[in-house]
């Protein structure tokens, strides 16, 4: 079986050959795609903030940055892995590559969870996805029934807890490739173990977030977080459906059985529905329609409303 969830930001494999390239980018007028350390190709305007460029020579496997008019070179805030680390290029990625195990996973509902929450890198002498494959047995004998697996959003450097990332619809290069990350999480669906991950919808990290340079329109000066400028959900549609594309990227592509949200507390949102709301209403039209889905949420305010369970528990 094979999963991938088309996204509109970011690349897309083309049916006919080659890439298809995108980038939100509504605070500068122009912007070219670096591809494959050589390569410069000027992208069309799209309106609405948007670049994109069709280059029916990329391929999987293929590198590239985008060059803003300043000549600052940005990688791609929906790269799906970038391996040498948040200021380097990002790189192309068949999310169709993986074959995950043909018999359908449909997890686990909410009252067997035992919850074991690891981090990555610290977990195993490996500090890697590998390495706590490894360990997925000695998990099972212990009674656990659930992963829940610390921030693996690509953050800058090789250890950090994972709250300052980046990119974050790709996997840390230190703890190994997609397929890598995928791999842990068939491996524990086989024992009958559920994967969590914990996501961080608050803030970008400090280190490798280039978004203020071209895309300012993501933050907002109404309100602040303990870790800098809030993101910008209150106004602008495309921030939104970029985090909502993000949390649906990882229950689909990623057949992950749930999200751990950090501290929703640092959320700003007056609308309605709010972005939590909105968020929950997709994943639960979504993926959630099809099997068990669990949504975890760190809430200093403790509002007892956001806690209610659908019919499906």
């Amino acid at each position: 079986m094979k999963y991938r969830r088309v996204i509109p930001f970011g690349t897309s494999l083309m049916d006919e050959g080659g890439v298809h390239f995108r980038l939100f980018a509504p605070g500068v007028a122009s912007v070219a795609l670096c591809l494959d350390e050589g390569q410069e190709f000027p992208m069309d305007v799209a309106g609405a903030g948007w670049f994109e460029s069709k280059q029916p020579t990329a391929y999987v496997g293929s590198t590239y940055q985008f060059r803003l008019p300043s000549g600052l070179l940005v990688p791609d805030p929906a790269s799906r892995y970038n391996p040498n680390d948040v200021h380097g290029p990002s790189e192309v990625v068949d999310p169709l590559a993986f074959d995950w195990p043909d018999s359908p996973w449909r997890g686990r509902p909410w009252e067997e969870a035992v919850l074991y929450e690891l981090h990555v890198g610290t977990f195993t002498p490996q500090g890697n996805f590998k390495g706590v494959i490894d360990r997925l047995d000695y998990l099972a004998d212990l009674g656990i029934t659930a992963l829940e697996i610390m921030p693996v959003a690509d953050f800058p450097g090789g250890r950090n807890w994972g709250y300052d990332g980046v990119l974050l619809f790709a996997p840390d290069a230190t703890y190994g490739r997609p397929e890598d990350f995928k791999r842990l999480i068939a491996a524990a669906h086989e024992r009958n173990i559920m994967v969590l991950l914990d996501v961080v919808y608050n803030h970008f990290g400090p280190d490798g977030n280039y978004l203020h340079t071209y895309a300012p329109e993501f933050f907002t000066k109404r309100h602040t977080t303990p870790w800098g400028a809030a993101i910008n959900f209150e106004t602008h549609s495309t921030v939104r459906q970029f985090f909502i594309e993000n949390a649906l990227f990882w229950l689909e592509e990623y057949q992950l059985d749930g999200l751990r949200f950090d501290a929703i507390d640092a959320i700003f949102d007056t609308g309605t529905p709010d972005i939590m709301t909105e968020l929950m209403l997709a994943i639960r039209k979504g993926p959630g329609s099809r099997r068990h889905i669990h949504l975890i949420l760190e809430n200093d305010r403790n509002q007892a409303e956001s806690l209610r369970r659908d019919d499906a528990g």
